[in-house]
């Protein structure tokens, strides 16, 4: 009987938790916030990433308010039209989440092939 390891593939998500185990911010939501800080709007960045705007808005209040401080600063429109833009805080947040994978992307990822391995020696 042959075995379908080579199939297997990792997948992971990381995210950031309160003591409680509500999760707070994660992969997702930073996206969110990279295409706030690309677009240079909420209502842009929603569209580009198919979100609604009451839960993406109740999102980033929960998030804020659970981390302590504003990740952004919405303008409202005049004759130009509002944006928004991330605070220093929330560019901070989104370089952790970016300096995590950047460093720990391939070692999570070696590990994986490491065990999967093993595996294929135990299991032929």
């Amino acid at each position: 009987m042959s075995t379908r390891l080579d199939n297997l593939r990792l997948n992971y998500k990381i995210w950031l938790e309160s003591s409680d185990r509500e999760g707070i911010l994660g992969d997702k939501k930073c996206e969110l916030l990279r295409a706030i800080e690309e677009t240079g709007s909420l209502n842009d960045a929603m569209k580009k990433l198919n979100l609604t705007y009451r839960k993406t808005w109740d999102n980033l209040r929960k998030i804020e308010h659970e981390l302590g401080f504003a990740l952004i600063k919405p303008t409202r429109g005049g004759a130009d039209g509002g944006n928004t833009v991330l605070t220093t805080e929330g560019k901070i947040i989104i370089q952790a989440f970016e300096k995590f994978h950047l460093e720990y992307d391939l070692i999570i990822h070696q590990g994986f092939e490491k065990i999967l391995n093993e595996l294929k020696q135990e299991i032929k």
